[in-house]
């Protein structure tokens, strides 16, 4: 049996016996024991049985598996709890449901002046491009303005379309694209920041409003078993939500919070965002998240070549790059220079470039200064590139729910791209191989929070529920590099790794219970394992109702 420090006569609070720990550092066991919220002991039952005192709360796990906490390394939960008590599309399956949501949700808030939410899918509409004149068919006499599911994009109707004076003359911004009619005409979907045209028109959310969109996000991470993550979109108003919650004692995630760069600014914001670095309780404001790029469906994510047309031709068209690479050097040369460690969203494999430039100038200029940069998403990367993720010390955070075939993937990406850059896709398998360390999260709500849906992808390359063939099998990640992704990989990013990731005696009793063993379990059984319980610092934040 492995201690911490410990006096003879103190009895553990709690332990977990007769279960399979699976500590994710040094051999299995069978038991553990917790005292003042961290790791006492592990051993076999009998020997942490005999740290059980009168007041020590025994759990039975009865064959069942005790993880590490799960950790999500690009996440939006105060969004996604916001989403939920909006116009929520994320459980609509078609373009029909969809719209039946939005009729729905306008009839029960007839006080509601906009109609506000978001969730659909690009899959859902030909092209992926939803049209104002259907939205008008449901809310003819109120604006509409619902996000996309990855948050990319719009779908509006033709009142909030007049209402913000958006029409055929309005000219596209730089860093976006109004789908449009034949004769120029808004069609309905406006691209990245065009979005913002009509977006910035939809009232605000209050601080209240974020409290409650935190406290339901939180929830629903931890039922998925998350006790920690990096929020990838942290503004100064989801900001004071944290804050608020972890004064109030309602935080109970570990959260790392990424300052939000705006892109439409330059070096200028760099000493208000550094004004803004804080720790208050489990929330720590220290690092800044820079979107480099958009998304391959909408035709914005920045590639080395153009994408193809319908007809399998060469564009003029390459994607956007949000920051121009020179400005990403310097900005990203300062900020590590300071200590901040940089998020960068990054697509296509030219975004993913311009960001590995940015952060190699960086360590010529500062040397390594172990701030724990990553690059989030990397769909598309150029084999030349792999290798310099490990050399640069850089973090492949990954994304692994969305590297399978399905209909986004198939229809509205891989005949964009052409058979040859398609191949370069999530190569998980590849940045494993070549050294890079790997972080993964879900960017919840863009899709499923649930840790053990992203690891049957990134050890299957397929769907959970086993439909369709393996994307780039030659990708796939063994159960042991996938679970570390989640666990050790996103404490290291967010520099929990001392304190976390692990089940070690000494680090914090943050802690998952399963129904199944994913180390025992066959790879296509990965997706349906459940999470039974989850304790942060040995306190139970989430009971599933059979356990």
């Amino acid at each position: 049996m492995t201690f911490a420090d410990r006096t003879a006569d103190k009895s553990a609070d709690l332990v977990f016996l007769n279960g399979r720990v699976r500590p994710m550092a040094g051999a299995p066991s069978r038991a553990v024991a917790v005292r003042d919220g961290r790791i006492l002991a592990l051993g076999e039952v009998e020997e942490v049985r005999d740290l059980a005192g009168p007041r020590t709360e025994t759990v039975d796990l009865a064959g069942r598996t005790l993880l590490p906490g799960f950790q999500d390394a690009h996440v939006h939960p105060v969004l996604a709890g916001l989403s939920m008590t909006r116009c929520d599309l994320h459980e609509a399956r078609d373009a029909a449901d969809a719209l039946a949501v939005v009729r729905a949700y306008a009839a029960a808030h007839p006080e509601v002046r906009w109609i506000s939410g978001g969730g659909w899918s690009m899959e859902w509409f030909p092209g992926g491009t939803p049209s104002r004149i259907a939205l008008d068919e449901v809310v003819p006499d109120r604006p509409v303005y619902l996000t996309n599911r990855d948050g990319h994009g719009a779908w509006v109707n033709t009142e909030a379309l007049r209402l913000c004076g958006v029409h055929d003359g309005t000219p596209d911004p730089n860093d976006g694209r109004i789908e449009r009619e034949p004769d120029g005409t808004p069609q309905g979907t406006l691209h990245e920041g065009a979005a913002s045209l009509v977006g910035r028109h939809v009232p605000e959310p209050t601080d209240e409003d974020l409290l409650r969109g935190l406290q339901a996000g939180q929830r629903r991470l931890h039922q998925a078993g998350v006790t920690a993550w990096q929020d990838a979109m942290v503004g100064p108003e989801v900001q004071r939500a944290y804050e608020a919650a972890a004064d109030a004692s309602m935080l109970t995630g570990r959260v790392v919070g990424a300052l939000w760069w705006d892109r439409d600014r330059g070096e200028e914001q760099i000493p208000e965002l550094l004004a803004r670095r804080t720790t208050t309780g489990r929330f720590a404001a220290t690092s800044v998240k820079i979107m480099q790029d958009g998304v391959a469906e909408n035709y914005t994510a920045a590639m080395t070549s153009p994408y193809l047309d319908g007809c399998g031709c060469r564009t003029g068209n390459s994607g956007i790059s949000f920051v121009g690479p020179e400005d990403l050097r310097a900005h990203v040369t300062r900020l590590d220079a300071v200590g901040v460690q940089v998020h960068v969203h990054a697509v296509g494999d030219r975004a993913a470039r311009e960001a590995l430039d940015a952060f190699e100038a960086a360590l010529k200029v500062n040397g390594r200064r172990g701030n724990r940069h990553h690059i989030a998403h990397l769909q598309v990367v150029h084999p030349d590139d792999v290798p310099r993720f490990a050399a640069l010390e850089v973090t492949a955070n990954i994304q692994p729910l969305w590297a399978a075939h399905e209909p986004q993937m198939d229809e509205l990406t891989i005949p964009f791209l052409g058979d040859r850059r398609a191949a370069w896709q999530y190569p998980f398998g590849d940045l494993l191989r070549s050294g890079a360390a790997l972080a993964a999260g879900s960017d919840w709500p863009v899709s499923s929070p649930d840790p053990f849906l992203g690891i049957h992808v990134a050890v299957n390359r397929m769907l959970p529920d086993g439909s369709g063939r393996p994307f780039l099998p030659a990708q796939r990640l063994p159960v042991a590099a996938a679970l570390s992704a989640y666990t050790i990989g996103t404490a290291r990013l967010n520099h929990l790794d001392t304190r976390t990731g692990t089940i070690e005696p000494g680090k914090l009793a943050d802690l998952v219970v399963t129904d199944a063993d994913p180390f025992a379990v066959p790879p296509g059984d990965l997706g349906g394992i459940t999470v039974l319980a989850t304790y942060v610092e040995g306190r139970r934040v989430h009971t599933h109702p059979s356990f």
